[in-house]
């Protein structure tokens, strides 16, 4: 029996910048393959974590959502369920900043796959969107919590009720991603955005992530409590060690940072 295709691509920079690249002609579709190769490439980047990550497809498709053909009733959508949840729950969970590289089309599951990152830059022509409910359907990769949870749930309604897709200006403006780029700039702008969260402290972004993250999850009162047992925990980090030693030395900025 023969080997998978590599339908996710993992490659290593110098700089400390990982690239996880979906390769899945022709669209970029979100297939059950591609879930459990993802989950794999990021559970290789758990064992060796590198300063941060890049996710990214092709010119015209980051991922133009999940391969319907795989869902023909609810016992096969109870099937591929988990793997979304698996592989995209280990990406959002990965202790170093994400940055989701949008050109073209991010569509349902593709959109639930950059919403699993921290950040999002997205080509002045890029269209994103969740358009499970045009085929009668409702996302089920993480898009109806997500989405709520990072434009509100009176925006996220709209866009799901719709399945209307988004252009980049308008996904700008409401908070569906936090930059835009020309075209021909995107991906040197997309590695210069992670160079530079890669370059500062990016074992102490790994715990402001967490805090932030578990924090959404639950009270004020007990986020406050998790900041606390993270603010404490950072110190232990050859980071803050540094870091802490730099500013008292040569004040704020000086500081080279290993990411440990």
């Amino acid at each position: 029996m023969s080997e998978a295709p590599v339908l996710v691509e993992l490659e290593r920079h110098d700089d400390g910048v990982a690239v996880i690249r979906l390769n899945n002609p022709k669209v970029n579709a979100i297939s059950s393959e591609v879930l459990r190769q993802l989950h794999s490439v990021v559970k290789t980047l758990e064992a060796d974590l590198p300063r941060a990550v890049v996710v990214t497809g092709s010119d015209r498709f980051f991922a133009a959502g999940a391969d319907i053909t795989e869902f023909t009733g609810p016992e096969a959508a109870q099937a591929m369920g988990p793997l979304f949840l698996e592989g995209l729950n280990a990406l959002a969970a990965l202790n170093r900043p994400t940055i989701a590289s949008i050109s073209g089309f991010a569509l349902g599951g593709g959109l639930e796959l950059a919403l699993s990152c921290d950040l999002r830059i997205a080509s002045s022509k890029a269209k994103v969107g969740l358009p499970e409910i045009l085929l009668g359907i409702i996302p089920g990769g993480g898009g109806t919590q997500r989405l709520a949870r990072l434009i509100g749930p009176s925006r996220a309604k709209d866009l799901i009720f719709s399945g209307r897709q988004v252009g980049a200006e308008e996904a700008l403006s409401i908070g569906l991603v936090e930059r835009v780029v020309e075209p021909e700039e995107l991906w040197d702008k997309t590695l210069e955005w992670a160079r530079e969260l890669g370059a500062g402290a990016s074992a102490a972004m790994g715990f402001a992530k967490r805090a932030i993250d578990a924090g959404l999850e639950t009270t004020l009162a007990e986020g406050l409590k998790l900041e606390q047992e993270q603010f404490v925990d950072v110190f232990r980090t050859n980071d803050a060690k540094v870091g802490v030693a730099s500013f008292l030395e040569n004040g704020p900025g000086k500081a080279t940072f290993s990411g440990s």
